[in-house]
């Protein structure tokens, strides 16, 4: 009886160890496991980032935004734009005149009413990563914001067929050389020019990723401008009344001397018109019969 109680519980102690075993065992798996996924997360969290650095992300952004006066706002984005390091690279400006209308204040002037409307267009290139606090310090010089958008366009896999198909043909033009044989002049310089092209494109691209474009425009209400302007008719400007009338006593006094000046330049023919007139009438009555004679 002792005996098979002795060989029991041998028999429960060799069992007990075996589980231990197995589960220290299990534990080692999962410790391993462990540091192993610890040894591969920076890794790919490196990859990761490398992956994100090497990505084409071209941001294009516009707004259309009224202000209250469309020149002082165009300087105040040009300011912007050097803060942030970016450049101007349009700038067009335009008021067009909506009507006039001329309204006489007085005898020699009258007040020209012009209404008039201003606009502005202006594209800048500025850092993507300052890009949403260029918008935003934009949007606060105006008194609203009429639209404002922002894309995000990823050329990463264009950029790379780009350059994949540049070095495939800078390859087979190497290739071609190397041979010896003799190559097509028309076909050598069209691969050479594909070449060429896929490079600018690829650093237009590279320029579009280190600098984002945002189009900008800006506009006011109506303005409504008045001037006192001299009158364009000469017949408006007059002397008073008073000064009118001297000037006349004036001129008719000159006008009755250069009269008198004038008869008195022609005092001898004044002097023989008399006397001829006398000498007729003398005659006429010293011989009547002669008159009637003539008469009849």
């Amino acid at each position: 009886m002792k005996t098979k109680i002795f060989t029991a519980l041998a028999a429960g102690v060799l069992l007990l160890g075996a589980c231990k075993g197995s589960g220290g065992s299990y534990d080692n798996e999962r410790s391993a496991e462990t540091a192993d996924t610890a040894h591969l997360a920076p890794d790919n969290t490196t990859a990761k980032t490398d992956k994100l650095d090497s990505a084409k992300l071209v941001k294009t952004a516009d707004m259309r935004v009224k202000v209250k006066d469309v020149g002082k706002a165009t300087e105040t984005v040009t300011a912007l734009t050097a803060k942030y390091g970016g450049m101007v690279i349009h700038h067009q400006m335009q008021t067009t005149n909506e009507g006039s209308q001329d309204l006489s204040v007085g005898n020699d002037s009258v007040m020209h009413i012009s209404s008039f409307s201003s606009v502005a267009d202006m594209t800048v290139n500025v850092p993507p990563n300052h890009l949403e606090d260029f918008m935003n310090q934009v949007a606060q010089i105006g008194l609203y914001v009429e639209n404002r958008k922002m894309n995000i366009e990823d050329k990463s896999l264009d950029y790379l067929s780009s350059k994949l198909k540049r070095e495939n043909r800078e390859n087979a033009v190497k290739q071609e050389a190397n041979t010896g044989e003799k190559i097509d002049r028309e076909k050598q310089l069209t691969a050479k020019d594909d070449i060429v092209d896929r490079k600018i494109a690829n650093l237009k691209t590279d320029q579009d990723v280190k600098y984002s474009t945002v189009i900008l425009s800006f506009y006011q209400s109506r303005t409504v401008l008045k001037e006192v302007l001299p009158s364009n008719d000469a017949s408006a400007y007059q002397l008073p009344a008073s000064k009118r009338l001297v000037s006349a006593l004036i001129y008719g006094w000159s006008l009755f001397i250069n009269l008198a000046v004038g008869f008195a330049n022609i005092w001898v023919f004044v002097l023989a018109a008399i006397g001829l007139w006398l000498l007729f009438r003398y005659y006429k009555r010293k011989h009547p019969a002669f008159f009637g004679t003539i008469k009849s």
